[in-house]
């Protein structure tokens, strides 16, 4: 099987063509693959699939086998897949990608060597799913949290607002990974939930940390990014229509809301190398 490994801010997928390649058991190909130690080392697997609908349908499967509705970061690769590797025109600046949350439509900034630099995706509108704040308690912890709806569930802890974990951006991975857990499988989040962590700068500009459902914590979430800056806009602490800009683990991506709550996130997209998996 021919594969791509491609990031998005460091958050990395291997991405199949599966215009070409056919894949029996997703789920469990990207356990194997998504190993950093026996496999190729992933966040999770992203099928590029044919459809009548888009120019392709994106599927994502995280590293413990779950499958999931959106990746922003994904999502940008997959545009930049689809434009370098032939399967739309290459005057081509616009194209849609199918989901199962529905269609994204994208549009590329190529450079003079025709590779896709950056994407700009319309993430579709958010919406708040909880009282903007509302109460939860994690681990012993009495917490403030917004929960969002991009395409998938967010739940969005201001640091300003939960003085407990204030300091939780500088925790040592290990401390992260542990209380983690108890974010994404809370009892409140049937499904699991990614858990976004935001330091308020400027009205203009936030740093965030990441804990996603199936995966732990990345360098980056495009929906996690997505849903922090529309959850600050809907609390009163972002400014809407304006650019925001977002420092995550793996680099920086620029979100926008406009007036009709309709998202709008720019960013890289990066191939890092291609093979051959032996399953």
């Amino acid at each position: 099987m021919k594969f791509t490994k491609m990031h998005g801010c460091g958050n990395d997928y291997v991405y199949v063509n599966c215009f070409e390649e056919t894949v029996n058991d997703p789920a469990n190909l990207s356990v194997r693959i998504s190993d950093r130690h026996k496999g190729i080392g992933a966040d999770g697997l992203i099928l590029i699939l044919p459809t009548p609908n888009a120019d392709a349908f994106m599927q994502l499967y995280n590293s413990d086998g779950s499958s999931d509705t959106m990746c922003g970061n994904g999502i940008r690769c997959v545009a930049k897949y689809v434009y370098e590797h032939g399967i739309i025109p290459p005057d081509r600046r616009e194209l849609t990608i199918d989901t199962p949350v529905g269609m994204r439509t994208l549009y590329l900034t190529v450079d003079g060597a025709g590779k896709v630099s950056s994407v700009r995706v319309n993430m579709g509108k958010g919406t708040a799913t909880t009282r903007v704040p509302d109460d939860i308690t994690v681990h012993g912890m009495a917490l403030k949290y917004i929960g969002i709806n991009v395409g998938n569930d967010h739940a969005v802890y201001f640091t300003e607002d939960n003085t407990i974990i204030a300091d939780i951006h500088s925790w040592p991975d290990s401390k992260f990974a542990a209380e983690g857990v108890y974010f994404e499988t809370h009892e409140f989040f049937p499904k699991r939930v990614n858990s976004e962590f935001v330091d308020i700068i400027s009205r203009r500009e936030i740093n965030m940390r990441v804990y996603e459902r199936g995966s732990g914590e990345t360098m980056a979430c495009g929906t996690g990014t997505t849903a922090s800056v529309f959850a600050g806009v809907v609390s009163g602490k972002l400014d809407r229509d304006a650019d925001v800009l977002v420092h995550l683990r793996g680099g920086d991506l620029v979100i926008h809301v406009d007036g009709d709550d309709t998202c709008w996130m720019t960013g890289p997209a990066v191939e890092v190398f291609t093979g051959e998996y032996s399953e």
